[in-house]
């Protein structure tokens, strides 16, 4: 929940606000500042469908953490780093933003494959509770991020503040993509139960 919590908080930055980034940080037409969003939401995209590469690790190599734990906290950092030049280079052009925004979003939804597959691997046989419970952590973020997002650019004028606490945000996902355990499967109360009914008898 938590790392998902991180992951919801930038992908809701990204479909809140970044067509009116444009429009507002580089005074740019409505038109023009819908195409560089599109070409941003696109890479998303791709994130998604390159994410499904986890499955792919996983049978190459045969270590689930590798392929869960790894992956997430490798694109975190990615997305961290796509989105750092926003904050430390001045007068950043339109072009060099929309590219490193694109790389930020694509980063971003390359943990979406390996996230989904974690409450399987931890509770193969309620999936969906366990896929619940993770996606409230995005679930809340949709409710914060693009209010916070909003009262920071109202309070401050500086659109680029937003991103900043994404990148704080980014980097405590890293951190915690690495306590998620999808190597461990969870024991039911009545699994186990039953499991300590049945070594009475042996």
């Amino acid at each position: 929940m938590a790392v998902y919590f991180c992951y919801g908080w930038v992908l809701w930055l990204f479909l809140g606000w970044i067509p009116q980034y444009f429009l507002h940080s580089y005074h740019t037409n409505l038109g023009k500042s819908a195409i560089f969003a599109s070409g941003v939401f696109f890479a998303g995209v791709l994130g998604d469908w390159i994410g499904s590469a986890t499955d792919r690790i996983l049978r190459k190599s045969g270590r689930v953490r590798l392929a869960r734990n790894v992956m997430v906290g490798v694109c975190m950092l990615l997305t961290l780093l796509s989105l750092a030049p926003i904050m430390l280079i001045p007068d950043m052009s339109i072009t060099f933003a929309a590219v490193c925004l694109s790389a930020g979003f694509f980063f971003n939804e390359m943990t979406i494959g390996p996230m989904w597959s974690v409450p399987m691997d931890t509770a193969p046989k309620h999936p969906g509770t366990a896929s619940g419970i993770m996606n409230s952590g995005s679930a809340l973020a949709t409710i914060i991020s693009p209010m916070m997002g909003g009262w920071l650019i109202d309070r401050t004028g500086n659109w680029n503040l937003p991103f900043t606490v994404s990148m704080i945000l980014m980097a405590a996902g890293i951190v915690l993509s690495f306590t998620m355990r999808p190597d461990r499967t969870l024991e039911t109360d009545e699994e186990s139960a039953q499991a300590a009914h049945a070594s009475k008898f042996v």
